[in-house]
């Protein structure tokens, strides 16, 4: 069995090195990879690049850039900066995409936290494109919308996207945000419309989770429509892979090879209707 259409976001699978990683997924047949920062601690970029390659693997995106907000303009400077340097990771990875997690700072509004988030994307827009190098807006749910992001619906994103009307500027969708929106299937379709669907991430929403942010679900265990909502995605044009990332603390203390072959396991089941 293989998985030529899928990809695995490295976070998913926390306790493997970045080797691990590459090794584990292109072993089972995975056809992409999104890389983690984190994994990448303490790697040297240029070896990491020829593994993926030489692993037959496809590198999709550097995860995660932004976090452009701040109550001062020195903390948004520093911010640009940092993404900055995200750039000439990706592009030293050779990865054609960074997805971000747009931010959102305690206290502000949330006007004040989508303008930063608007102006911050269109300072580093310029220098990603001459890289080659697409940013993908990722709406998160609106639990995280304190302190991860003012960008908490597809709508949202959209709305963004269309405002700064850069070549390079689109969406990353993962179902665990966006299966909430009652018109989530006109916004698929709108996004892809405008050129805008980058990325599509897959996972399972879980009603008693008991992290917000690290109890997320293997495909099946939770309460998403996911397959209503990939038919949704295929419908608006999307080829790309679906990327599974999953946070979950409870699998990361588990044989990562184990919890792996469930994650493909209840994929063929979601998916393949295996």
């Amino acid at each position: 069995m293989s998985y030529p259409e899928l990809a695995v976001h490295t976070f998913t699978t926390r306790s493997w090195s970045m080797s691990e990683c590459i090794e584990g997924y292109a072993r089972r047949g995975i056809g992409g990879i999104s890389v983690w920062r984190e994994t990448l601690e303490g790697e040297d970029l240029c070896s990491v690049r020829k593994h993926i390659s030489d692993a037959g693997l496809e590198g999709l995106a550097l995860v995660r850039g932004g976090f452009f907000t701040g109550f001062s303009e020195a903390e948004r400077a520093a911010a640009i900066e940092k993404n900055r340097q995200c750039l000439m990771e990706a592009e030293a990875l050779g990865l054609p995409q960074i997805v971000l997690v747009c931010g959102a700072t305690p206290g502000q509004t949330a006007r004040e936290n989508y303008e930063q988030i608007r102006d911050g994307i269109g300072a580093i827009a310029g220098e990603a494109e001459r890289m080659g190098i697409r940013l993908s807006i990722e709406p998160l749910h609106p639990v995280y919308a304190g302190d991860r992001s003012g960008i908490c619906s597809l709508r949202d994103a959209n709305t963004l996207a269309g405002e700064l009307s850069l070549p390079n500027v689109g969406v990353a969708v993962d179902v665990y945000h966006v299966f909430w929106e009652v018109d989530l299937r006109e916004q698929l379709q709108h996004c892809a419309e405008n050129g805008w669907l980058n990325a599509y991430h897959i996972c399972d929403f879980k009603p008693d989770q008991e992290d917000v942010l690290l109890d997320r679900g293997i495909m099946g265990e939770g309460c998403l429509a996911l397959g209503k909502i990939d038919e949704w995605v295929k419908e608006a044009g999307f080829e790309g892979r679906r990327e599974v990332e999953i946070f979950s603390r409870k699998w990361w203390t588990e044989d990562q090879d184990e919890f792996l072959d469930r994650i493909l396991e209840a994929y063929e089941q979601v998916y393949r209707g295996e």
